[in-house]
């Protein structure tokens, strides 16, 4: 009881003094507990302030662990070789163990030399700043960044480069959580990967290219060192405009490694005594490759996946895709070259055509104007050059590998077109124009104002093998194999004729040569058909003759039987165009592009089995996952080392059946006689299994060739973007042919003769090839194109057959191979073609 005492006297005085109201009377009187409480308040005001306006907004660093950065489309070759790349960012993705110590210690020396030791902010580089700031307040200069390498990924990749205080706080707020959700190497990973380093170059790989044409490990002291000095400003360091300026950044960039005990004196002296070494802008080499090809796949990629992340995960210009294109890089050379020679033949004595380009410059400074144009010219040595001013009798050129030459009076003396006097008169400061190196000076050139299209594609698959849309794909951006729309003149007839062909009539038909009216109504009256060159007609004659000669009037004639219905028909199946049925279409009046002609050839070649026309193989994501095709599904087994015994693997078939395989033959069988005795005989003498078709449009405005072999379909047209005449000279057999035939030659080089295989049910008939009738006890030779009895193809039932007659048997037509010891058999011909049935 005496314990209770003082626990309840105790209690009895809190209780008196007023309890805990009491108590925090009493201690609210106290001036500390005053400040404490006062400081807890504005420090809950404060954070709700920073919530509000800072905290609220960050985002959340966790995505870093899932950063891709923004990454170009590389573009490739059939064989795998690089050709070309999308990017308005040029960046190759390394990771930190890739990096050369060198460069990871040149970038801490240059930009955060305590980068390993704080925990994502530099105290008193941010005091620096800070002071800074606020001596610079209202004076329109900025102040020094101040910023630690975890600072800078928060602002490249996080929030935005704002110039306040507050995007200052942001960055120290996010480098803490940073540091603790990734590493120092990862942090080093992404910084020298995503960095701005000038020249559209992001990352330190991409600017080792950019600046130096070479890979990042090849780089030695110095270089690495220019590299590390461009996050503090690209253009200030320019090597070309301010090479003074980056040359003392560099060393001392140099000098703070040295200092930091990042190399050694000696390393440091050497690398003091290099040069820049730095080379000028330039595209890319491999980027020069198949310019009217890349930028078509360039076309349709956008179409299909959008330029950037806001069109979804694969944007051209930054989804990192992997595309594997049908480019054979050989193929697409040799038609350039055979295109462009084609199209300098017919231009040449024409006149000077012009300037590329004209760009206004003041004094020496021409080199920046030059290049800003972007033109480059690939042809032969020819080389685009800006004139500078005259200095007597020659000109002064600018180069834009920053070399300059001379063009004198004595080369440049062609006219002006259209306009006469002397090219060199009225050449102009400031003009880009096109030079070639003659003796120690240059020669001017001219740049053709004609212009075409030239397409090979592989008929067993569709893919195309080369494109070539006019000279050169950086002065004339319109590609005129897949954009220009034009008449292709005789080169729809073997569509018009396979349409007869599935409509009852055979390649020994015989259609009248002879003149052949329309009546279209009382207002328009008769319209009247007729032959290339006037011919009123040769009487009647076989398909195949008609074809092989050219003939319209046996064209419109087989159309008009047939029925124009039928014929447009087999027109859009074959991808040619949807036309209306008019009999002037018979004849090519319906535009259409060369890759669609090219595309209805490799049809016919490919036995009437249709194939999209494609240019890219297939397409992956930056993890490697097939995108394009959709549904593409990988050929099970068809990279097997050794045969299992079982079935081979085939991959799916996505071709189509355009037309009956037998008149698909048959249209290929008469066109090989185009090559052998028709308006393409300029092609014989390539000596291989070839079929085609020349053709040329009133005018003439257009010349074209399609045809080739079972390899591959090539095909062209040469003329005017506005269409003009170009002489009537210019005729598909006498022009086109030959450039396709420079493209062949070199083409075929080393390729197998294939003949073109029949399906099962043609049959091989020899027939007189002027009457069309079957021809008994003499054979074809392969010695005479023009012999009088050749092979022909027909259906089963629609061959010629003997007559009963009674008498002595018609006299065999007259050949030179009509005395062999024995008759040779129609089996043994058909075993020598290679399985022909």
């Amino acid at each position: 009881m005496a314990s209770e005492a003082p626990r309840t006297t105790r209690f009895t005085v809190f209780r008196e003094r007023g309890g805990l109201r009491g108590l925090a009377r009493r201690a609210w009187g106290r001036w500390w507990v005053k400040g404490l409480a006062i400081l807890a308040v504005l420090a809950a005001i404060a954070y709700a302030v920073l919530w509000l306006t800072i905290l609220r907004g960050l985002p959340s660093v966790d995505q870093l662990r899932t950063y891709e950065p923004p990454l170009p489309t590389n573009v490739r070759g059939a064989d795998g070789t690089p050709i070309q790349s999308y990017a308005r960012e040029r960046r190759v993705e390394l990771s930190f163990s890739e990096y050369p110590p060198l460069l990871v210690r040149a970038f801490l020396a240059a930009e955060d030399k305590t980068f390993f030791e704080h925990h994502g902010v530099d105290y008193p580089g941010l005091g620096g700043a800070v002071i800074d700031y606020v001596r610079k307040f209202g004076s329109g200069r900025r102040a020094k960044g101040g910023s630690t390498i975890t600072q800078q990924v928060a602002k490249n990749l996080l929030i935005g480069n704002e110039y306040s205080p507050t995007r200052k706080l942001k960055e120290a707020i996010l480098a803490y959580k940073i540091e603790d959700t990734l590493t120092k190497p990862q942090i080093l990973e992404l910084y020298l990967n995503q960095i701005a380093l000038g020249r559209n170059a992001f990352g330190v790989e991409a600017a080792s290219h950019a600046y130096f044409d070479k890979e990042l490990d090849e780089l030695d002291l110095a270089q690495l060192a220019y590299l590390a000095i461009l996050p503090k400003g690209p253009s200030n360091y320019d090597p070309v405009r301010h090479a003074d300026r980056a040359m003392t950044r560099r060393n001392y960039v140099l000098g703070e490694m040295l200092r930091n005990g990042f190399i050694t004196q000696a390393q440091h002296d050497q690398a003091v005594a290099e040069p820049l070494g730095t080379i000028l802008r330039r595209t890319p080499k491999f980027e020069r490759v198949g310019g009217y090809f890349v930028e078509e796949v360039r076309r349709q990629l956008i179409d299909k996946f959008g330029e950037t992340a806001r069109d979804g995960p694969y944007g051209v210009y930054q989804g990192g895709l992997w595309v594997r294109t049908s480019l054979d890089t050989r193929l697409q050379d040799l038609a350039a070259q055979a295109l462009r020679d084609g199209l300098l033949r017919y231009d040449r004595g024409r006149g000077w055509s012009g300037p590329l380009a004209h760009k206004d410059i003041e004094g020496d400074a021409w080199l920046q104007p030059l290049l800003n144009t972007n033109i480059g010219l690939d042809y032969s040595d020819w080389r685009a050059a800006i004139v500078i001013g005259r200095d007597g009798n020659a000109w002064s050129l600018g180069f834009a590998d920053g070399k300059t030459g001379t063009l004198p009076r004595w080369s440049a003396q062609m006219p002006v077109r259209g306009k006469g006097g002397t090219a060199f008169a009225a050449i102009k400061p400031g003009d880009v124009i096109a030079v070639a190196p003659e003796g120690d000076a240059y020669a001017l050139r001219s740049v053709p104002k004609i212009s075409g299209g030239f397409v090979v594609e592989e008929p067993a698959t569709g893919r195309i093998l080369a494109m070539q849309g006019g000279f050169d794909s950086r002065l004339q951006a319109f590609n005129r194999a897949t954009q220009a729309l034009r008449q292709p003149g005789s080169t729809i007839k073997p569509i018009v004729y396979s349409a007869a062909l599935e409509n009852g009539m055979s390649p020994a038909s015989i259609i009248i040569d002879g003149p052949f009216c329309v009546y279209q109504g009382a207002r328009l009256g008769n319209k009247c058909f007729r032959n290339f060159g006037g011919s009123r007609g040769a009487g009647p004659h076989t398909m195949r003759w008609g074809i092989e000669q050219s003939r319209n009037l046996m064209t419109v004639r087989a159309a008009a039987t047939t029925g124009m219905p039928k014929v447009v028909d087999v027109m859009k199946r074959m991808g040619v165009g949807d036309y209306q049925p008019y009999l002037a279409n018979a004849l090519g009046a319906g535009v259409t592009t060369v890759t669609r002609m090219v595309n209805a050839y490799a049809t016919l070649a490919n036995q009437g089995r249709a194939h999209a026309p494609t240019l890219i193989d297939f397409v992956q994501d930056r993890h490697g996952k097939v995108i394009l095709p959709e549904n593409w599904r990988a050929c099970d087994g068809c990279n097997a080392r050794d045969w299992n015994g079982k079935a081979m693997p085939r991959p799916g078939d996505r071709t189509r059946q355009a037309i009956d395989a037998m008149t698909a033959y048959q249209m290929v069988h008469i066109t090989e006689g185009v090559i052998q005795r028709g308006t393409a005989t300029v092609l014989r003498d390539l000596d291989r299994p070839m079929m085609g078709k020349t053709g040329t449009t009133t005018g003439p405005t257009d010349v074209w060739f399609i045809g080739g072999t079972p390899q591959f379909i090539g095909g062209l047209y040469v003329g005017y973007d506005t269409p003009s005449n170009l002489g009537g000279y210019a005729q598909g057999g006498t022009f086109a042919a030959p450039i396709f035939k420079e493209f062949a030659v070199k083409a075929y080089e080393g390729l197998e003769k294939v003949p073109f295989r029949a399906p099962a049910g043609i049959r091989m008939v020899r027939i007189d090839r002027g009457s069309g009738r079957p021809v008994y006890g003499t054979f074809p030779t392969d010695t005479d194109p023009k012999a009088a009895v050749i092979w022909e193809a027909f259906k089963p039932q629609s061959e010629p057959r003997r007559a009963i007659r009674r008498g002595p048997a018609p006299a065999a037509a007259p050949t030179a191979a009509a005395k062999p010891t024995q008759a040779p058999r129609d089996s043994d011909f058909l075993q020598r073609e290679g399985g022909i049935y």
